[in-house]
């Protein structure tokens, strides 16, 4: 607006001026349409295909209330009085467009002889375009007032509901608001009994459909079976089981183990039922955790069978090795000293914001896929921001503060101003950063992580030795606890034989091959193929792939060496020899990794709180089955993204809580008369919020006297009000 008038009014883009007509005007000039006014030449197209939605809306949003009065005939002499303000040109436009709409509808009534029905769906048919049509103004057209009472309308349900903060991050989140805001206002959210009745049951056979999808490629690229087993401080034990393929990974069911997880008959028996209902030829690897009774009962699987391979989870052996590392004498001293750095930072307000202001509002510490990848990420960070730590506790303002004066304050300074302090943290970090690299590549989704683990350690060991200029008293100790966790836990023939079929890694000028990666192949043969002439068709065929014969050397084999995934490559360059590309294909589509499986106690804690009926006991697995596999549908989308060991996530929350991570942003405590610690305020918050929400989920099923009681219950059995 020229000189705050609204009969001057200037374009932002062409600067063209309108003198008189009000806003109207410059909105047919932005949406490019003709007869009172020229078009802006120069408006961005979205602008221009915005401007023509908001004018649309208002149409048909005006006609609408039209109709309800008057009983769905046009009137535009009650279509003005109901609009407060309107100018002259607006009500030109708008009268032509309800003729027009009109004229068309008039045109497309049925003729006399049709059916209700047929005259019921063509007027189903104009609504819902009618709907979409009045789909609501962007949010560049709403009042920042109107923005903000959105914004704290969300915020109130989710402090009064106690949803995790971490839940807004969900692309479902952002979807429900779309949806929300195309219905407009007046849209009335479900009910309690439609979310936990027939949306419940909509949204599952949603996902069963599915995974009937992910079912049928089983039988082509096989499919490994992941053991993920919880367990909480009480001792209550929750196995979940998933089943990965290349098209996606799938959560098939979960299991209170808490009465035979210390059988290893017991476990055999649960994972033989799972087996059978997968299929036992369709299965190429069994993954468990590291726990001795799961891994005697894969062993016993796996005798039974003989048609397929087990393994231990390859994220939680690199956390052993980590752990292990950990426990050495000096690795052990830089870790407890770093870990008082990051306690005297988050449990003072005064010394994180100085922190966070040093650092451009970034976390110190960082939470990674597990306990020991988190702490190492951490020292990590911690060596980033070591000229900022320097400068922080050597300030003046730091010696004049009462930390200063205090024995962690002085213990702290004293740490970050040691240049043996940050030698020891150097040589730490040549140990661990190559093995955190190992755990990113396993949380790529992108490709099954089976054919570049074996490569990815022996490149990780490299890596030390070069780090540590091949002097052997330095990295030998390391490498010595690397070689055996990884072949009392974890080696497999399936990853020697996956190296040594994947494309990238074998015709590298780097690999080469040794007796443990030529007897994995053979086992790989015998026991994924029991077909003995096909045994020999394969074995016969090995060479071509040596060699790079026939289409294995085709140019566009070449250049796809490095860029396709290894199983795709066999699947288009290996039609000669069907019998190995079969082989290469289920080999190269397993996954080692049980990472992929989102962990959430909420769900599994309330069906341990109350016995229920078979009815309520179905809900609550048909509940579990649906949150599983959105979150897997989910991470599926995102897997073309850049991914990270380094989660964005507030570690003084209760992420760190499920980390185990506390101890390292843990309340050092408080005396009388000292400020109290954020830390202690927020985790306190945020612990009766998730046992709140847990309680909640645990009473949908009791009356609403039982409700109105308002107590809840804490995970450690403790009553709260």
């Amino acid at each position: 607006m020229v000189n705050g008038g609204r009969q001057k009014i200037k374009c932002k883009y062409c600067h063209k001026v309108f003198l008189g007509g009000g806003i109207s005007r410059l909105k047919q000039h932005l949406a490019g349409e003709r007869g009172n006014v020229a078009p802006c030449e120069v408006v961005p197209e979205e602008v221009k295909v915005q401007i023509q939605k908001h004018l649309d809306s208002k149409v048909v949003e005006k006609q609408k209330r039209q109709k309800e009065v008057k009983g769905g005939k046009y009137s535009s002499v009650l279509y003005y009085q109901e609009t407060e303000e309107i100018d002259e040109e607006d009500k030109v436009q708008v009268q032509s467009r309800i003729s027009a709409l009109g004229a068309s509808r008039r045109a497309k009534e049925p003729l006399e002889g049709t059916s209700t029905r047929a005259k019921r769906q063509k007027k189903q048919k104009f609504s819902t375009a009618s709907s979409v049509i009045a789909q609501p103004i962007c949010q560049n057209f709403a009042s920042q007032e109107s923005i903000d009472q959105a914004d704290i309308a969300v915020a109130r349900f989710f402090y009064d509901a106690g949803i995790p903060f971490t839940a807004a991050n969900s692309t479902y989140f952002q979807q429900m608001a779309d949806a929300i805001a195309a219905m407009g206002p007046g849209y009335r959210m479900p009910s309690y009994y439609s979310l936990r009745g027939k949306l419940l049951n909509r949204s599952v056979r949603d996902i069963e459909e599915y995974c009937l999808e992910l079912r049928k490629s089983w039988e082509v690229t096989g499919c490994t079976i992941l053991v993920d087993r919880l367990v909480d401080k009480t001792g209550y034990v929750v196995i979940n089981f998933f089943v990965y393929c290349p098209k996606g990974a799938m959560f098939l069911k979960s299991i209170d183990a808490s009465e035979i997880t210390k059988s290893v008959d017991a476990l055999l028996n649960l994972f033989d039922g799972v087996v059978q209902e997968v299929g036992p030829k369709n299965v190429v690897n069994f993954v468990t955790d590291t726990s001795p009774n799961q891994k005697a009962a894969s062993k016993l699987l796996v005798e039974k069978y003989k048609t397929f391979f087990r393994s231990t989870c390859a994220v939680q052996c690199i956390d052993l090795m980590l752990e292990e590392i950990g426990k050495m004498d000096e690795v052990k001293e830089v870790l407890a000293k770093a870990k008082r750095v990051t306690q005297i930072i988050y449990n003072n307000a005064w010394v994180l914001n100085l922190v966070r202001k040093k650092t451009g509002e970034r976390d110190i510490v960082h939470l990674g896929v597990t306990r020991f990848a988190s702490i190492f990420l951490t020292l990590q960070s911690i060596v980033s921001f070591k000229n900022q730590l320097h400068q922080i506790f050597t300030s003046s303002a730091w010696m004049q503060s009462a930390f200063c004066k205090k024995m962690i304050g002085l213990e702290v300074a004293e740490t970050v101003v040691d240049p043996l302090f940050w030698s020891l943290c150097e040589q730490t970090l040549k140990v661990t950063k190559p093995l955190l690299s190992v755990i990113q590549l396993l949380e790529d989704q992108e490709r099954p992580s089976v054919g570049y683990i074996y490569d990815a350690i022996e490149k990780a060991k490299q890596s030390i030795i070069a780090a540590f200029d091949d002097k052997d008293s330095d990295y030998i100790p390391y490498l010595k606890v690397i070689d055996r966790i990884w072949q009392e836990e974890f080696h497999s023939p399936l990853h020697a034989a996956a190296c040594y079929l994947n494309p990238s890694i074998f015709y590298s000028p780097n690999f080469s091959s040794n007796k443990v990666i030529q007897k994995g192949l053979l086992d790989c043969i015998e026991i994924l193929e029991p077909d003995v002439n096909a045994q020999v068709i394969i074995t016969s065929g090995i060479k071509s792939y040596e060699e790079s014969v026939g289409d294995f050397g085709r140019p566009v084999a070449l250049r796809g060496r490095e860029t396709l995934a290894p199983a795709t490559w066999w699947s288009l360059f290996a039609a000669d020899y069907p019998d190995l590309q079969r082989l290469a294909v289920r080999i190269l589509s397993q996954n080692c990794s049980i990472t992929p499986c989102k962990r959430s106690w909420t769900m599994f804690k309330c069906i341990r709180f109350k016995k229920r009926n078979q009815l309520e006991n179905q809900r609550l697995n048909d509940l579990i089955f649906v949150h599983n596999n959105l979150h897997l549908q989910e991470r599926r989308g995102d897997s073309t993204k850049v991914k990270s060991t380094k989660r964005k996530l507030d570690p003084v929350c209760l992420e760190a809580i499920d980390a185990n991570m506390e101890d390292w942003v843990e309340d050092l405590g408080v005396k009388d008369g000292e400020e109290p610690s954020w830390m202690a305020i927020t985790i306190s918050s945020e612990r009766m919020l998730a046992n709140r929400e847990i309680q909640n989920m645990d009473d949908s099923s009791d009356s609403a006297d039982d409700e109105s009681c308002g107590i809840t219950k804490s995970i450690d059995g403790n009553n709260d009000l």
